[in-house]
């Protein structure tokens, strides 16, 4: 009997605070309902609801049920999912002073990743990290780094020339290369390098770890307290691999600019401009400066070479599957360069299919399917539903860049959907949807326009990418499913056109 009454006893209190929640829930919000969703258990909320693993498609799919604007509840937690441009530009835009912070991501406290721009709170570290982000990533900036991107999309020609099995590889090097030159002057060592590896490693357990569900402790904070001689429930080793991690992408490559300046060796880069700017500045302020500096270029190498990569394979398994549209693009390449040299930067206004594919690349597969979560600093109500302050707020970036009424056929590779009648491209203004949203945009986004021009226009001039005997359909290219989605490893050919072209990157390479 007494351990009857103890059960007894438990659900009573359970379910006593569960009533007591949703009381003082409803007058906080003053009668006004959350936006629509599936119904939360007592207490865990809809923890059961919310996958780890393509979560942007479950969130489409309960948009049909609900409606464009739909929220969970996790262990308290508000999360507002907007699965409408209309919505999305709305409240991540046009109300960007009450959207444009983020929340804070236990995991990451942890990891000491308060410096990593993308996940920063808005604050005025955050502010003076996006400014100069901006400013060194502008279209005019990125014009004045077309030498170097066409120099290393031509390297990546000849890498494939030589050996395409390990194409990958070459994708990931380049990357690299791109990313720590433009930073930091840096030579990338070949595919072991450690500044290389270090990056992707990051890349990829911030992507693992920055969603919704994606850890128990971002639900639960206070299990990031837990001992670490209970391993099933503790975080630190996790968080101490994370801490080592940030700490060298924040720390190694900044102490080789300055190792440069000092014996006369450092190459030209947004790191050593800003080491220059700062010099003089008195000491009180030069410390934080550096932060800044240190922690917005630390951003960019981490966050920028994993998602190039992606786009570009998103481009390959596009053209695998349509080869067709591989044949207009080269049809039109050929007339710009009549197969006697590689394309350039200043081809672009004359190939606009190309310009469609690249556009349309981002569309089919957007690299963040869901935007990184924003969090609100003060309690709205949008179109009659209440969101409170502190509530998460992901725009669906997928249903957006999906919908069939603004992308008709959306499931289907189409870059033609980005021309007028005359072959024109024609302006998108949802595209942008793909780099984020309002004071959140991603800054890099000029970079990855021009590096998925080059790269796919050099391709495509020498190259035609084929299918191995062994790979078959759509199913043969299964994306992963976590924050920064990509294909999964797979094999293809990359085959020159014919003699002209192999001869073409043989030139190049000499002349270079």
């Amino acid at each position: 009997m007494t351990s009857f009454m103890s059960i007894l006893d438990v659900l009573v209190i359970v379910s006593s605070l569960a009533a007591y929640l949703a009381i003082h829930d409803y007058q906080k919000k003053g009668g006004l309902p959350y936006p629509p969703g599936p119904r939360p258990l007592p207490l865990i909320g809809n923890l059961f609801d919310i996958p780890k693993e393509f979560a942007w498609l479950s969130f489409n799919r309960f948009a049909r049920k609900y409606g464009d604007i739909i929220s969970f509840r996790v262990f308290g937690q508000v999360i507002v999912v907007l699965n409408s441009s209309k919505a999305s530009k709305e409240l991540l835009e046009r109300r960007g002073d009450i959207y444009s912070d983020r929340p804070t991501i236990p995991i990451h406290d942890m990891m000491g990743w308060e410096w990593v721009v993308v996940i920063a709170r808005y604050t005025e570290y955050w502010r003076q990290s996006r400014k100069l982000l901006e400013r060194g990533l502008r279209p005019g900036a990125i014009a004045g780094y077309h030498p170097l991107l066409q120099t290393n999309a031509r390297v990546l020609l000849t890498q494939l020339l030589e050996n395409s099995n390990e194409w990958e590889a070459h994708l990931r090097y380049m990357s690299a290369v791109l990313i720590l030159g433009m930073g930091y002057g840096y030579e990338v060592a070949g595919r072991n390098d450690r500044k290389m590896d270090v990056a992707r490693k990051m890349a990829q357990l911030g992507a693992d770890t920055v969603l919704p569900g994606a850890l128990l402790v971002n639900d639960l904070p206070f299990l990031r307290y837990i001992p670490e001689w209970l391993p099933w429930l503790s975080y630190k080793p996790i968080a101490r691999y994370g801490y080592d991690l940030g700490q060298e992408v924040l720390h190694a490559p900044m102490a080789f600019v300055k190792e440069g300046i000092v014996n006369g060796t450092a190459q030209p880069s947004l790191a050593l401009n800003g080491l220059q700017e700062i010099e003089n500045v008195n000491a009180s302020k030069h410390e934080k400066a550096e932060e800044v500096l240190a922690g917005a270029l630390g951003s960019m190498y981490s966050a920028g070479n994993d998602t190039t990569v992606s786009s570009i394979m998103t481009f390959i398994v596009a053209v695998l599957l349509h080869p067709d549209i591989q044949k207009m693009a080269q049809r039109d390449l050929d007339a710009v360069t009549k197969r006697e040299r590689l394309p350039t930067f200043e081809d672009r206004p004359a190939l606009p299919f190309i310009d469609a594919i690249c556009m349309e690349v981002q569309r089919w597969r957007p690299v963040v399917p869901l935007a990184i979560p924003h969090a609100t600093t003060k309690a709205d109500v949008y179109e009659g539903f209440f969101i409170p302050k502190g509530a998460l707020v992901i725009g669906n970036v997928w249903a957006l860049l999906h919908d069939p009424e603004i992308y008709p056929e959306p499931e289907s590779f189409k870059p033609e959907r980005f021309l007028n009648a005359d072959g024109r491209l024609r302006d998108d203004t949802y595209l942008t949807s793909a780099f984020g949203f309002g004071k959140r945009i991603c800054p890099g986004r000029h970079f990855v326009d021009a590096t998925l021009f080059i790269v796919i226009a050099s391709l495509l001039s020498v190259f035609n990418i084929e299918k191995c005997k062994d790979t078959g359909g759509p199913d043969q290219f299964p994306y992963t499913g976590t924050a920064v989605s990509r294909p999964h490893s797979f094999r293809c050919s990359f085959v020159p056109r014919d003699k002209n072209s192999e001869e073409l990157i043989v030139a190049d390479t000499l002349a270079c």
